[in-house]
């Protein structure tokens, strides 16, 4: 079961660093994306990394602003977002790739490329 957390309430122009982890299996061996659904909008992709850390993709909109890492067993993903605008209010939601040794880039991930889905963290930013 993947977990996100650490979400929370933050000001414009703030930070926040949201974390993922799976109890029960290891997420080493499949890519994680970090997602986001905003009111009234569609689920999007945010960030994915590869399964070995070696690859990232962004975005748009969070390019430049957001990274995505893994802790160093890898079985922790993490994604700091800086210079937080009112439009990255959503909730946020990490996902692990339909298999292992899987990755797509951000520009191409389509929700089907993610398999097991994690409870979602509210991320809110006030002016």
């Amino acid at each position: 079961q993947l977990q996100a957390f650490g979400g929370g309430l933050v000001q414009a122009g703030g930070s926040l660093t949201l974390s993922c982890v799976a109890s029960g299996r290891a997420l080493r061996t499949y890519s994680v994306g970090w997602f986001r659904q905003a009111p009234g909008k569609e689920r999007e992709v945010v960030a994915v990394i590869k399964w070995d850390g070696g690859r990232t993709d962004y975005s748009a909109s969070a390019k430049g602003r957001f990274r995505i890492s893994r802790a160093g067993s890898k079985d922790t993903v993490y994604l700091q977002m800086n210079s937080l605008k009112l439009e990255d209010t959503a909730v946020y939601y990490c996902a692990t790739s339909k298999g292992p040794y899987y990755y797509t880039g951000a520009s191409s991930s389509t929700e089907a490329d993610f398999g097991s889905w994690g409870q979602e963290t509210q991320v809110t930013v006030s002016s």
